[in-house]
């Protein structure tokens, strides 16, 4: 079974294909740190692209729609969490502008909504469509996205498998089969002891979709570990400085970090290759014949002579006779002279005594 969605062909990068077999798809998670300014944002975006990024990602929502007011105290944050939200909603005028900011530059755009009418909006502009963790609980928000229609990404932040099953379930009964799930430790940052790599395993196992990482530890190992266990995407949060004002810029990925990131998936998708263990690649050919050992005269050994133990040795390079077949030149007649550290060969020897 191929675990893959495919991007929505009226898009920029439609028709690409997300999963098993193909690229790791790379998101920079941009997310509030636009800190509500539309030049910043575009900034933002232009360095997602210039760091090999396959995406930038937003999050659409309002304080209103997304935290009571009643909401206790969150520790960590001096604000009310509603106060603090509503200071870094993305506004859904940009949806549009977005969008065609990352056309250009030629990254895939697309966003979370938290909301009906957020999805509403982004549905003419994005090719996939991401359900934050916190919302996985909230079915009918997902039934309302998937009945769009669009791959749906679901970040499994805090959800045990039942519930994992449940938000699969609503997709599928809206007609949606295009699903990939994110395994997500909930915490900013997180520490790598509750990352938890290998649940991408479990999750694609059990419910036959492909399955990534979003991630929230710092540094770019872990996300290269998740590429290297068959993440088919990898999601990090994304700042142009870790020292700018508000809550995500502190355990974002700065640009020379995405940069790197980018890099080292790349480099550990080419490393795992297809598994096929054929020998020498055609770049070792040469280590191949200089660096492999082969069966040498110990002694000059002259025309005429009975091959005995003693005269033989193995060493590099490799251009003579295979260590392993050293035993069968016991007993075997030298046809000519052969000089000491000469590699032999099978025409320097004859059967004759």
């Amino acid at each position: 079974m191929a675990y893959e969605i495919t991007l929505s062909g009226d898009f920029p990068g439609g028709g690409r294909k997300i999963g098993e077999g193909h690229p790791c798809f790379i998101a920079a998670e941009i997310g509030a740190n636009h800190n509500r300014s539309i030049a910043l944002a575009r900034e933002l975006i232009d360095a997602a692209a210039d760091c090999g990024a396959d995406a930038a990602k937003f999050q659409i929502y309002t304080a209103d729609a997304l935290y009571s007011r009643r909401t206790p105290a969150h520790s960590g944050y001096t604000k009310n969490l509603h106060t603090l939200i509503s200071e870094i909603e993305t506004p859904r005028e940009w949806i549009e502008e977005l969008a065609v900011h990352c056309a250009k530059r030629g990254l895939i755009f697309f966003a979370a909504p938290f909301d009906k009418g957020a999805a509403d909006l982004l549905n003419p502009c994005s090719a996939l469509f991401k359900i934050a963790s916190f919302e996985l609980v909230d079915l009918p928000l997902i039934a309302y996205v998937a009945a769009k229609g669009k791959p749906m990404v679901l970040s499994a932040g805090l959800a045990n498998m039942d519930e994992v099953r449940d938000a699969l379930d609503v997709c599928r009964a809206a007609g949606n089969e295009q699903v990939l799930l994110l395994q997500c430790a909930s915490l900013y940052p997180a520490p790598p002891d509750i990352v938890n790599l290998q649940a991408m395993k479990t999750m694609r196992e059990a419910f036959g979709v492909p399955t990534g990482l979003s991630d929230h530890t710092l540094g770019t190992h872990v996300s290269v570990a998740a590429a290297a266990l068959g993440a088919c995407m990898v999601e990090k949060h994304f700042t142009l400085s870790r020292s700018m004002e508000g809550p995500d810029h502190p355990f974002a990925m700065e640009p020379a970090d995405m940069k790197r990131l980018v890099e080292q998936i790349r480099d550990v998708e080419a490393a795992l290759g297809d598994g096929v263990k054929r020998g020498p690649s055609e770049a070792e050919s040469e280590s191949f014949r200089i660096g492999r050992r082969s069966v040498h005269a110990a002694r000059g050994i002259s025309a005429g002579s009975t091959i005995t133990a003693d005269m033989l040795c193995t060493k590099r390079p490799g251009l003579g006779i295979a260590p392993k077949q050293i035993e069968e030149l016991i007993g075997k007649t030298a046809s000519r002279d052969i000089a000491a550290d000469e590699w032999l060969t099978w025409d320097m020897l004859t059967d004759r005594q």
